[in-house]
């Protein structure tokens, strides 16, 4: 047991990223089942889905599970009003200012996790009386940091500047990627491109095999001028990066950006006209696999990491 199992009552100190358009229920009770945290991703939700996907990852699962809001989306405040009615247990918010609501989710019994990209956030977060942290990387798939820094930068920097638990995030698919975010200061990681291609993942089936036919270089930052995302190379990700090139402005890259391409790509599987939004780890994942076989394999490749660096000779 360490910060992390304790915090939130779990078996590993493994959490299921809330992924737009791919952690629904299914995924999350999955998760959660297997002795890690599953997360609900609202992002793509209106309230009253969200609603019923908290409903039926209760019914599914009597471990804890949590729900992941990105506060750049509308509805925030009637995302958060089905969380309390609903008595959900954890929340994890991204993208938006960790003072708004953590508060008033603490006060109903919820433990608040807030994801930065920065030391400057990771402050704020602390400052704000969050429980515990995200450090993400700029390899994570999806929204990102406008700073680019790599998860092995991020995390030693984040963990000299607070004191709360700390979960590490971008890039970490297998166990030795737990061993390498532990030795660097996390209490526990967040896995999102690998849980995206599971099973259970509401993901569509082009879109996961898209992720485990991915090579090295095949993912990149996007639309920074925007809100930065990484993106599975593919042609909206060419006219994106035509559209850049030429020096487009915000609004010439936000009408080409259009509603619902995420949507379209990841849980409808348009590959070319979608937005697929998947991590560098992706190069790294070459099949399609149940959530629980997922955990239990990254879970035994850490033990297997660790026994293995002590085991070493020269230490």
């Amino acid at each position: 047991m360490n910060s992390i199992t304790n915090l939130f009552g779990i078996q590993y100190p493994i959490v299921q990223a809330g992924m737009i358009w791919c952690s629904g229920w299914k995924l999350a009770s999955a998760v959660s089942n297997a002795g890690g945290l599953g997360l609900i991703g609202a992002g793509s939700m209106y309230p009253d889905v969200l609603r019923t996907h908290i409903r039926k990852c209760k019914a599914a699962t009597t471990n804890p599970f949590g729900v992941n809001v990105p506060l750049l989306y509308p509805d925030i405040p009637q995302l958060m009003q089905v969380i309390m009615e609903e008595e959900v247990k954890v929340i994890f918010t991204s993208a938006g200012n960790p003072k708004t609501w953590t508060k008033p989710l603490q006060e109903k019994g919820i433990k608040v996790v807030h994801v930065v990209s920065n030391v400057k956030f990771a402050r704020k977060s602390e400052e704000a009386g969050v429980n515990a942290i995200v450090a993400e990387g700029f390899e994570a798939g999806g929204h990102n940091g406008r700073e680019e820094t790599t998860t092995f930068c991020l995390l030693p920097l984040v963990r000299e500047a607070v004191s709360l638990p700390l979960i590490a995030a971008g890039g970490i698919g297998n166990g030795r990627g737990i061993f390498g975010a532990m030795a660097l200061g996390a209490d526990g990681v967040q896995v999102g491109s690998r849980f995206a291609a599971a099973a259970e993942s509401s993901a569509h089936i082009n879109f996961k095999q898209s992720i485990i036919n991915a090579q090295e270089g095949d993912t990149e930052l996007s639309l920074k001028q925007l809100t930065p995302v990484r993106l599975l190379k593919n042609k909206f990700y060419q006219d994106i990066k035509a559209a850049e090139l030429r020096g487009a402005s915000k609004e010439e890259l936000a009408l080409l950006l259009g509603s619902r391409r995420a949507k379209h790509g990841m849980y409808e599987g348009d590959l070319e006209n979608g937005e697929l939004e998947i991590g560098q780890v992706s190069a790294m994942i070459n099949k399609i696999q149940p959530a629980a076989e997922i955990v239990q394999e990254m879970w035994q490749e850490f033990l297997d990491a660790k026994q293995a660096f002590y085991n070493q000779s020269d230490f």
